[in-house]
């Protein structure tokens, strides 16, 4: 299989979009036509988790090339929720999208090689399956490197925290030692590791998590991976737009994904969208909204 860096710049590319769709379900604010009459259990809420996710990925397989999975609300619902989750990675493959499993995951040897060997790879590379996965990298270098390693045996990918949205981000992150922040020094390892096995797109498989909600870290730590693919959170409800990530992009509209959840996927809540007939109509117009935001702040494919 292609690596992941050049899958992602060849999706880009095809569909003309750099939009990440977050699939982050929430029981109070899914429509409720997917609600009424479904027991609050377990099984019942997983079912229609699996129900509102595969429908929004009928709306936006031909608008994006990507879509991101938060593992955390599917695994609070035990066994019935993971299964959920299996379905709908496994949904969104077959609808020739790529999918991010955010699960934010590391530990120290052994252990990180099984969360390698559970998530990252299609098929029967990982049990599910999924195209790259969000790391933490606060365990240290030698926790990071099995997932490394899996990655560039398999062709998937990897995005390590470096700059995350969050307005307490900066208690760890924004320390300095030996003249480099904690979030620095990261993005310098992230470097690094993606030019190790940079491919034909000149980008590398190793990517970062860098928040739009801090679009001056977003210019430096741009400079300091020039290979690496950047997931960015924290637009849209996090207050992040369009103008935040141009930084990102290099002259083809290529090097990152922004990531939309809550805008998106639980869009017949804005009052922009309430006329329209159903809930799937507000997740497509809001997925269109969205691009033709970046492509009007950014480079983008769509323009060459």
């Amino acid at each position: 299989m292609l690596p992941f860096g050049d899958r992602l710049a060849a999706a880009v590319q095809e569909k003309r979009s750099a939009v990440c769709v977050g699939l982050d379900p929430r029981w109070p604010s899914l429509p409720p036509s997917l609600v009424a009459g479904v027991d609050a259990t377990p099984a019942g809420m997983a079912n229609a988790y699996e129900r509102f996710c595969c429908e929004i990925i009928d709306v936006v397989a031909g608008l994006v090339p990507i879509v991101k999975p938060q593992v955390a609300f599917f695994e609070q619902l035990g066994a019935s929720g993971m299964v959920a989750l299996a379905k709908v990675i496994r949904y969104a493959i077959d609808k020739d999208l790529l999918v991010v499993a955010d699960a934010k995951r590391n530990d120290i040897g052994t252990t990180a090689e099984a969360y390698a060997a559970a998530f990252l790879g299609r098929g029967p590379d990982s049990s599910w399956g999924s195209d790259a996965l969000t790391v933490s990298p606060y365990l240290g270098e030698d926790s990071l490197q099995p997932f490394v390693d899996r990655a560039h045996a398999n062709g998937s990918g990897l995005f390590v925290l470096v700059k995350t949205s969050n307005p307490g981000s900066g208690f760890i992150q924004d320390l300095k030692v030996d003249s480099r922040s904690i979030s620095q020094r990261i993005a310098d390892w992230v470097q690094q590791a993606t030019i190790a096995a940079q491919s034909s797109s000149g980008w590398g498989s190793i990517g970062a998590v860098v928040g739009a909600t801090y679009p001056g870290e977003l210019i430096e730590l741009r400079q300091r991976m020039p290979n690496a693919w950047l997931l960015i959170p924290g637009y849209g409800a996090q207050g992040g737009k369009a103008r935040d990530v141009a930084a990102a992009f290099d002259s083809r509209g290529l090097g990152a994904i922004v990531n939309n959840s809550r805008g998106i996927i639980f869009a017949h809540q804005l009052p922009a969208y309430a006329q329209l007939s159903d809930w799937q109509r507000a997740v497509e117009a809001a997925t269109r909204e969205m691009i033709e935001a970046l492509r009007s702040e950014t480079p983008n494919v769509a323009r060459g």
